[in-house]
Parts: structure tokens; C-alpha cells; sequence
């Protein structure tokens, strides 16, 4: 029997089918790309305009007269360069802390078993119905006075490290992904000696480098793209990220350097998926062994 499609052959072996099938084609797909493209297309090409026209309303398609020393003038101007070494530093730092804690957590789930363990990570899971939002205000108060030992976490990378630890949907990513792992390659490596943690750093993480790939571009990209949370516990300027640093800095700023800062603090974001969009897809669809 054929695949079923949507669309039968019998239809498309006709002209008039055919016509009907690559012109509803070729418009959903021209209209998801204006849908998600349009929005990147007005930034980049905003930035290249000038003051007037990148405030005129309604906006133009195309900047009429190109201005691209408005980047230059956005780089130095809002001190980019020290915004965006901030934010290597914090997206990395937590990019560290989720890989060990996740991976150990996920681990323990999947193949250690602990008593109430399936409770525990219900409970976890549970915190992904609660709105970011709600859990600004008694996370703000954890980090000024961390509970048990009472320090100050603001204005420290240690006030976007610590939160991102927390990551429930990381650590049921991983925890599929383990489950798909052949006990029985974690038994005979028991039988030759392995603990858990030998068995863990030779044999489960050498098979979960895709989704450990996808794990790590998620914490990179969620530390990235936040803005909130950084602008709230980095009050210094210069200590802050690239989206709550240029908000902090747009005092007096005009309008097409805005934008051009905005562009520039897409684009990391952007070639970043452009190189590693393949490992995205593998990970995300990885979950199983073939025997």
C-alpha cells in the first residue's frame, strides 16, 4: 500500500491539482517566511537608517539613505563589547552549572531509582505550569539573602547562575534520553568493576552527546535572550547583559542606534542556530537505540 497523504496522487496527476497543490504550497510557505523573517528583515535593515526615517511612520521597506556607521556608533556608543563579555560569561557559567547538576539529576532519575523519586520529579515538573512571572518576587528574595548561609547574590554572576540550576525541562529532556539506554550495558559494566559515576562519565555521556548538545543550547540561549531577571540582580550597567544593558544605557540614545544595538544582539543568537541547527533536530528526535 502507498503512504497517505493529504493530497492524493490521483489529484496531483492532474494539471489542475497540481496547480492547486504548489500554489497553496508556495503561499503558506511565502507567508510563514514574511511571518517569521519580517521582524529580523525591519531590525537589520532599521539600523541602517537614519534618525528621522527610522521614526517615521509608516515605516519604510528600505533604508533610502544607507547609513551603516550607525553599528560602529551603536558598538562604542552603548559599550557592546563589555555587555557582550558579560554575557559569555554568565551564559557559559550557566551553561556549567546546568550540565553537572541536570545531568546528575536526570541520571538519578533515570537509572539510580531513589526512593520518592518519580514525586520528586512530578514536583518538578509541576513548577513548568507556574508563569515565570510568579516566581520573580521569591526569587528576587532568595538571592538577596541566600536562605541557611545569608548572602547577597546581587550584582554577582552568582545571582543568574544559581536560578538557572533549576532547570525542570532540561532534566526531563535528559532523563528520556537516559531511559532509552540499554540497561544492560550499565550491568555488565557493573560486573567489570564501574560505579555509578564511572558508568555515568564511560558510557552514559559518550551516548547522549545529541541531546546533551540540544541541553546546552537551550541553557546558553535562555541566559542569552532573558532580560528581566538580569536587568533586576545586575543594577550596575557594566555588569549587566546585552538586553538589560542596552535598556539601561538608551537614555538619550537616538532611534536607529537602538535598533542597530538590538541587531547586534541578535546575531550571536542567530549564527549560533545557522551552525548547530542539525544538532538541534538530532537531539530533539534522538530517544532511541537501534539494537
Amino acid at each position: 500500500m502507498g503512504t497517505r497523504t493529504l493530497v492524493s496522487r490521483v489529484q496531483l496527476n492532474r494539471p489542475r491539482g497540481r496547480i492547486i497543490y504548489w500554489s497553496v504550497l508556495g503561499l503558506t510557505v511565502l507567508v510563514f517566511t514574511l511571518v517569521f523573517l519580517g521582524p529580523l528583515y525591519m531590525m537589520i535593515t532599521g539600523g541602517l537608517k537614519s534618525t528621522q526615517e527610522a521614526i517615521q511612520d509608516p515605516p519604510t521597506l528600505y533604508p533610502h539613505h544607507v547609513q551603516a556607521s550607525t553599528y560602529h556608533t551603536a558598538w562604542t556608543q552603548l559599550n557592546l563589547a563589555k555587555l557582550l563579555l558579560n554575557t559569555l560569561i554568565y551564559a557559559f557559567g550557566a551553561l556549567l552549572f546546568q550540565l553537572v547538576f541536570c545531568i546528575s539529576a536526570a541520571y538519578a532519575f533515570s537509572k539510580l531509582r531513589p526512593i520518592l523519586g518519580n514525586a520528586i520529579l512530578g514536583a518538578m515538573l509541576a513548577t513548568l505550569m507556574i508563569p515565570a512571572m510568579v516566581l520573580i518576587v521569591p526569587q528576587y528574595i532568595t538571592a538577596i539573602s541566600l536562605p541557611f548561609i545569608h548572602i547577597n547574590l546581587l550584582n554577582t554572576p552568582w545571582a543568574i547562575w544559581v536560578p538557572s540550576v533549576a532547570a525542570a525541562f532540561n532534566i526531563f529532556l535528559l532523563k528520556r534520553f537516559f531511559d532509552s539506554i540499554p540497561q544492560e550495558l550499565l550491568d555488565a559494566a557493573g560486573i567489570d568493576g564501574a560505579g555509578p559515576l564511572r558508568v555515568l562519565w564511560s558510557i552514559v555521556l559518550p551516548m547522549s552527546r545529541p541531546i546533551v548538545s540540544v541541553v546546552s543550547i537551550f541553557a546558553l540561549v535562555a541566559v542569552w535572550k532573558d532580560f528581566l531577571w538580569p536587568l533586576l540582580v545586575e543594577p550596575d550597567p557594566t555588569k549587566q547583559t546585552l538586553n538589560a544593558g542596552i535598556y539601561s544605557l538608551s537614555q538619550g540614545v537616538p532611534e536607529n542606534v537602538l535598533i542597530a544595538a538590538s541587531a547586534i544582539s541578535a546575531a550571536p543568537t542567530i549564527i549560533f542556530f545557522l551552525f548547530f541547527q542539525r544538532n538541534i533536530m538530532a537531539g530533539l528526535t534522538a530517544g532511541s537505540l537501534k539494537g
